[in-house]
């Protein structure tokens, strides 16, 4: 079994910048500055340099070559075509400037990870992938991955999951009339389910630019415009030339829901064809090209409702286990018997919020309860009432009132609708965190890209 480690890191910790694990020299004839990339790199390798300063960390020659490797290794593997090496390193170069920057203020202010959470983190790697930790560390090693490496990149990941949830995250809220607006609005975009598949091209620009530089800016994007236009691969020139953090994935955003995609985009992509490339759409960031690759429409959403009602009795000291099934199991029977299920549970149930209505639950969707109850309640049909049932509520008897197949695509709009503008809130404040910290950086680059 061969682990895809990255992706199951991703999984897991949901991260924030994405690198892929992979073994073997590139025997591809590119070289980056001084950094020999052929088979025999391994042996011709001189001492090694500083290639970047950022703030008081350095990025060296060795750590640059193999992040270089591992990129050209995803790349080939997904058949993308390579643009110049040179042009290749600065992107990978820059990325690496991005999370040293993040690390570092995580570190002054204040974030780490304690040795249990990180054991804990590789432990759920492990078990997801069905090994046992010897066995996990075996399956690295196999991969040519160093263990500590591993851990490492494991530690840094939870740290800047931790960083953009102190510094955006939690910054965001979401205002009841943003709701209404973003429900509105969203309906003239093909509604909630409407997603688009889109690729991104960013031509950056600095916080504080000058006129100069805002105007070369605008001038590059036009010319890739142009050449998108007249028959340019939009991944290979993503890779070449965008400034996006999706620039080694070929500018790829993957599949956004409407909601999903950023305000800036939304109203274009909506009146966009399959194929069509954007104007270059202006942000505080700098200048977007996107392009729409497929779409597909909503859908309704039908779930089966369960009317049902209930009856709880809690254990105690004094009532224990064997005490409250007998009692439910006596007023079952009664209720079998022709007595009214509703004034038994205002006598008896000790759910004060249903017990005042006959024990109803009212009409409620799958997942609504907790398991147990809902696997009872599900083999019943209407009328029916269960045997005792045990929850970490208590005990119970469950009566089924009646069934329904209902569209409750409205209702999960609505449910989704904070959590989507939050989404889209974050990935907004996400690329202004990262401008500004890498504005207020110390960058001093000495690798020669000529």
């Amino acid at each position: 079994m061969r682990l895809n480690v990255k992706q199951t890191i991703n999984t897991l910790i949901n991260t924030l910048i994405k690198r892929t694990f992979f073994t073997g020299l590139i025997c591809s004839g590119l070289t980056l500055g001084p950094v020999c990339l052929t088979a025999q790199a391994e042996d011709i390798i001189p001492l090694d340099s500083i290639v970047a300063i950022v703030n008081n960390d350095v990025i060296t020659q060795l750590e640059l070559r193999d992040e270089f490797r591992e990129v050209v290794q995803k790349l080939k593997q997904k058949k993308a075509k390579l643009p110049p090496a040179n042009v290749l390193g600065k992107q990978v170069l820059d990325r690496m400037i991005l999370e040293r920057i993040q690390l570092d203020l995580a570190s002054r202010t204040g974030i780490k990870v304690d040795d249990t959470t990180l054991s804990r983190a590789i432990n759920g790697i492990a078990a997801q992938n069905g090994l046992s930790m010897s066995e996990f560390r075996e399956n690295l090693a196999q991969q040519g991955i160093n263990f500590r490496r591993f851990r490492d990149e494991v530690k840094s990941q939870i740290i800047l999951k931790r960083l953009l949830q102190r510094n955006v995250v939690n910054k965001v809220t979401i205002s009841d009339q943003e709701i209404e607006n973003f429900l509105f609005n969203i309906n003239k975009q093909g509604g909630l389910e409407q997603a688009y598949h889109i690729k991104h091209i960013l031509v950056a620009i600095p916080e504080g630019a000058s006129p100069a530089t805002i105007k070369k800016a605008s001038a590059k994007a036009d010319g890739l415009v142009k050449k998108l236009r007249s028959g340019s691969d939009f991944s290979a020139t993503a890779l070449a030339a965008s400034d996006g953090q999706n620039a080694l994935e070929g500018g790829d955003l993957g599949w956004r829901k409407a909601g999903e995609i950023p305000t800036l985009f939304s109203e274009i992509i909506a009146k966009m064809k399959v194929g069509d490339i954007s104007q270059p759409i202006r942000s505080p960031s700098g200048y977007h090209i996107i392009t729409l690759i497929e779409e597909k429409g909503g859908k309704t959403h039908l779930i089966t409702q369960t009317h049902a009602r209930h009856i709880l009795i809690k254990t105690t000291i004094i009532n224990d286990n064997e005490r409250v099934i007998l009692r439910l199991n006596q007023i079952r029977k009664r209720i079998i018997n022709g007595e009214d299920f509703a004034t038994m549970a205002k006598a008896h149930s000790e759910d004060t919020s249903s017990a005042t209505r006959g024990g109803d639950l009212g009409w409620f969707k799958p997942g609504t309860m907790v398991p147990e109850f809902e696997q009872a309640m599900d083999k019943l049909q209407a009328g029916d009432i269960s045997e005792v049932v045990q929850t970490n509520f208590g005990y119970h008897i469950i009566e089924v009132l009646g069934r329904r197949t209902h569209d409750d695509a409205d209702e999960l709009i609505q449910e989704r609708a904070r959590q989507v503008l939050k989404s889209r809130k974050v990935a907004e404040q996400t690329e202004a965190f990262y401008r500004r910290i890498r504005d207020e950086a110390f960058i001093e680059i000495r690798l020669d890209n000529s």
